[in-house]
């Protein structure tokens, strides 16, 4: 979901990686309940389930976080059926971003609602990675009806989670901290959930570090908690060296994402396997950027690494248009930029769901 372009500042992350290392190799003992998991308590998690491969997925039917949760656009009837190509093509994990706006509006409805997609999921044998904040794309979150899509403009529609004022603002961090712990809580011992990712992309949408505050608190949250999954959130612009400091530091399983070729995607890989811990691509295949199926996903499981990429069914989101490239007539690309399936349950390129199967296939 990146929209600036990534800078590589390769000896900031060496620095960090140093550090990250050096702290993990210091202590052996099991961290006590609150604090980051130890790098052989990542592991031993990481070892027990099978590589983790998917999308990261919204219906066809939701423009955005809040139509997919709201009471009146909740649509687990698409859901199912998605989740049914999902599986059909040996996916067993799910990305999806949740939104503390729809959950404002109605707590308990909204629990309900997560609790009838992970049933979805689960019949699908398909684990989940929540995502709770985002600051990606429109930095007005409002509920109620959301706005149709931009013709041939790819995701005019999402909605950043909080809004610009949230994120400055300390403020409004006491009600954004009630959203986390209810769900935390709610969820905390829940098999079907893989791993929680706190925030997506911080520091997007030229926040840079003003969004660092309010990484250090979910954090917090996160670990007031304490869930039985592991906590994360995705480095995925090098220049943010504050934020990737901390963010890396603080993951219990290091998650990223990388939408560039498969030469430059390996190095990303080496750099991070520094850390020790576990690695999941929570984005990556952008096919007019170089990053295909093709490339990518057989690298990443050579690496054991998890691989989860943007997009499953084209839908309301567009995001078969590339980032900066709207097509004003909506005619349909030749080159998709990410996706996989019409919302027919026909795919876009079959030699790549052919892939697809072959690499997800149990042996």
């Amino acid at each position: 979901m990146m929209t600036v372009k990534i800078f590589r500042s390769a000896l900031v992350l060496v620095l960090t990686l140093i550090v990250t290392v050096s702290v993990a190799q210091t202590s052996k003992k099991p961290e006590p309940k609150g604090k980051i998991w130890s790098v052989e308590k990542a592991n031993a998690w990481y070892a027990e389930h099978k590589w983790m491969t998917g999308a990261n997925f919204i219906p066809s039917s939701a423009i955005n976080q809040l139509e997919m949760w709201q009471a009146e656009t909740f649509d687990p009837q698409t859901i199912d059926r998605e989740l049914g190509y999902a599986e059909g093509i040996g996916f067993n994990t799910m990305r999806v971003f949740l939104h503390s706006v729809a959950y404002a509006a109605d707590p308990k409805g909204f629990k309900s609602r997560v609790s009838e997609y992970l049933k979805i999921a689960d019949k699908h044998h398909i684990q989940t990675i929540f995502v709770f904040f985002d600051d990606c794309w429109n930095p007005d979150p409002k509920a109620g009806k959301q706005p149709v899509p931009k013709t041939g403009i790819h995701n005019s529609g999402w909605a950043q989670d909080p809004g610009v004022d949230e994120v400055k603002d300390e403020k409004q961090f006491a009600s954004l901290e009630v959203y986390v712990k209810d769900i935390l809580n709610t969820f905390a011992h829940d098999k079907r959930i893989l791993l929680w990712d706190l925030y997506n992309e911080p520091g997007n949408t030229k926040k840079g570090d003003k969004s660092l505050n309010l990484v250090k608190k979910v954090f917090s949250w996160g670990r007031d908690v304490s869930p039985d999954q592991p906590l994360s959130v995705g480095l995925w612009a090098w220049n943010l060296e504050k934020l990737n400091a901390f963010q890396a530091l603080n993951s219990d399983i290091i998650t990223y994402h990388d939408y560039s070729d498969e030469v430059s995607h390996e190095k990303t890989i080496q750099l991070l396997k520094s850390h020790g811990r576990p690695l999941i691509c929570t984005e990556y295949m952008a096919r007019t950027r170089g990053s295909n199926f093709s490339n990518i996903m057989p690298l990443l499981k050579k690496q054991n690494v998890g691989a989860i990429n943007w997009g499953l069914v084209a839908g309301k989101t567009n995001t078969i248009y590339a980032w900066n490239n709207p097509m004003p007539d909506g005619a349909e690309p030749k080159d998709w930029f990410h996706d996989i399936f019409r919302k027919d349950g026909t795919v876009y390129r079959e030699e790549e769901v052919n892939l697809i199967k072959s690499l997800t296939k149990e042996k």
